[in-house]
């Protein structure tokens, strides 16, 4: 049997820790383990979240629970991918090229482009209208062309820039939109409110873009060092402002709840804020995939 050969003395200590532990699990107040505490655990990544990474020659990289629609790897330097938007659904995305070239994928619809227009300067960036039946491209000296259901509210074409947009906003309703400038000068159009800039403030580093709450009532800038500047209802969740990453950052993507937003930097490198869950970056991939330009969420 299994106690044989044991000692009285170990028979009875034996039998004492048994009644221990059956009174621990009968009598009220008795002693017992403490329950494991997981507030430090990782939390779980959220599994519909999803975005696309593109890279100045037109190669488009998927994370997540985006899916991939083609791209066109090969674009020349000298008209290189600036920009990208993806549709409402997340079922497909443009991609914008400095010439004003428009590329669409997916259930993206093509709507036009400035591809055949001789330009002043060049694209910088573009946004899309809320039902996706349309969309903006904007150019460096402020100029705007519009195309399918985007309407055109003005532009800062032919007017004096302390320095080049470098990036445009539609609001909620598609009615409206921001244009910001690389010294961080924010000039708003239909109904987009101005809520505040950087202009004529010292910044470290060039502004490189920015980002609209969802609800239209307040935006984000992201400087080419990470740092994050908010006006109106956007909230501040961290920045990478202030310290050596390697390489510049190149916008920002705020979460569809505006709860966070991701940080993507020209290398495929991805920093998350606020709600914001990493479901993968080019650093993490296997295919090379750098000089990044442009960010979507498929959400």
């Amino acid at each position: 049997m299994a106690v044989q050969g044991l000692t009285k003395a170990k028979i009875v200590v034996a039998v004492a820790v048994l009644l221990s532990l059956l009174l621990s699990l009968i009598v009220p107040g008795a002693a017992r383990a403490a329950p494991l505490d997981r507030s430090s655990a990782p939390a779980a990544q959220s599994t519909g979240e999803g975005y696309w990474m593109a890279g100045w020659d037109g190669g488009v990289f998927s994370f997540g629970s985006a899916r991939f629609f083609g791209s066109i790897p090969g674009r020349p330097r000298t008209d290189p991918i600036v920009g990208m938007a993806a549709t409402a659904d997340g079922g497909g995305y443009w991609l914008v090229a400095s010439d004003g070239g428009v590329f669409s994928f997916g259930n993206a619809g093509f709507h036009g482009s400035a591809g055949n227009i001789a330009l002043a300067m060049p694209i910088v960036g573009m946004a899309r209208t809320p039902d996706g039946a349309g969309y903006w491209l904007a150019a460096s000296d402020g100029g705007i062309f519009s195309y399918g259901d985007a309407r055109f509210f003005g532009s800062m074409g032919g007017r004096h820039l302390a320095q080049p947009i470098v990036g445009i906003a539609a609001t909620a309703d598609g009615r409206g939109y921001w244009l910001v400038a690389a010294d961080g000068g924010v000039f708003s159009f239909g109904d987009a409110k101005f809520f505040g800039s950087m202009g004529g403030r010292m910044l470290a580093r060039q502004i490189m873009g920015m980002a609209a709450t969802p609800d239209g009532a307040g935006y984000w800038l992201v400087g080419l060092d990470g740092g994050i500047f908010t006006y109106g209802d956007a909230k501040f969740f961290g920045s990478a402002g202030g310290g050596y990453h390697g390489e510049g950052f190149i916008g920002m993507l705020p979460t569809p709840s505006g709860l966070g937003y991701w940080l993507p930097n020209d290398g495929g490198g991805l920093f998350i804020y606020g709600d914001a869950q990493l479901v993968g970056s080019c650093v993490s991939s296997p295919v090379n995939c750098g000089g990044i330009v442009a960010m979507a969420s498929s959400g």
